[in-house]
């Protein structure tokens, strides 16, 4: 099949978001499949105010005639960015099926930036872009029930996986514990949380983003490493004690498998994510102490934690993001035939 995919998250930005979107088309590609993805960098784009690491495209008249020019036989609309609402108007004005993603929680990370903004808002900012969409995609049993309990509909299971090839187990030498934290450097991240920790050993922090310049003056007892990616990034996973994963909004936390992955347990919050991808006491230790939660992770077996996320590939990820796939109406897949666009 020819797949389009339409994301406002793309390179050079480093997210689970990107993650998991290279390692479909990665897949999908492996299957057979000729897969395009629209991103800002295929477009006129300008750095988001507050949050410059995410670019926004601006010439948005130029969507429809990529998916034109593509002809695709399925579209996917990844995000609820600018590119992401422009694809959705073309396509709802000429009928045409697509399927959308929801990765992130944006209404609490927009309510954590902004607390006078209502989650009520965000979540009917959400119903208003998916309402149109044939399949809502989301990553677990738990955030379908959650998402349902705002009125979104249509909401279809699509589990993420893991690189094993790039991801395992490295013999590493530790005199002291080493505690790592890896993400978004922005306040709905909840870092402080983990960084005001009393714990033994070392911190460090692999990542970016708007808050690094002040957390690194804040805490120069940490070693702020910056964006780490591809077999740097695996190292740091293989050579932390403990992954800890402070946030409470993630709607999953790729990171975390990909800590254990490389046989690596996890410290979190009871919450969803950590309760979606962690087995208590055994990959992970969840506590509302998060200290605790950090000092108890370090007795758990990393032979089983690397074990218990072998399970889970990329392979079965793209398989069940193609079952969920609508395809574009027969008599309207030859979009050369459309009537002439109006930009």
């Amino acid at each position: 099949m020819r797949i389009l995919i339409v994301s406002d998250a793309w390179h050079p930005q480093v997210n689970g978001v990107v993650t998991s979107l290279q390692a479909l088309v990665s897949e999908l590609r492996g299957l057979g499949h000729l897969v395009k993805l629209l991103s800002p960098q295929d477009f006129r784009h300008l750095p988001c105010p507050s949050y410059p690491e995410i670019p926004l495209a601006w010439d948005l008249w130029r969507v429809g005639p990529a998916i034109r020019e593509f002809r695709p036989d399925c579209v996917h609309l990844a995000t609820e960015g600018p590119l992401g609402w422009a694809a959705r108007r073309w396509l709802n004005k000429r009928g045409l099926a697509f399927s959308s993603a929801i990765h992130t929680r944006f209404p609490e990370y927009v309510h954590t930036r902004w607390p006078r903004i209502p989650l009520a808002w965000g979540y009917a900012y959400l119903r208003r872009f998916h309402q149109s969409s044939q399949a809502v995609l989301v990553s677990t049993e738990r955030l379908r029930e959650e998402f349902a309990g705002w009125r979104l509909a249509r909401l279809q299971l699509w589990r993420k996986g893991v690189n094993g090839a790039l991801f395992f187990p490295r013999p590493v030498a530790r005199s002291e514990p080493v505690f790592l934290y890896v993400g978004r450097l922005a306040a709905e991240k909840n870092l402080r949380a983990f960084l005001d920790l009393e714990l033994p050993g070392e911190k460090r922090v692999v990542g970016d983003g708007p808050e690094r310049a002040e957390l690194q003056a804040a805490y120069p007892q940490v070693s702020f490493l910056g964006y780490q990616q591809g077999e740097a990034l695996a190292q740091a996973f293989a050579a932390a004690s403990v992954l800890v994963f402070p946030s409470r909004t993630d709607t999953y936390g790729l990171v975390m498998l990909e800590a254990l992955a490389c046989g690596t347990p996890v410290a979190a919050y009871p919450v969803a994510g950590p309760l979606d991808v962690l087995e208590p006491g055994v990959t992970g230790v969840m506590d509302e102490d998060l200290q605790q939660a950090c000092l108890a992770a370090l007795a758990l077996s990393r032979e089983v934690c690397a074990e218990r996320a072998a399970r889970q590939s990329w392979r079965a990820s793209a398989l069940e993001f193609l079952a969920s796939q609508p395809l574009l109406d027969g008599e309207l897949v030859q979009l050369g035939e459309l009537p002439a666009l109006q930009v």
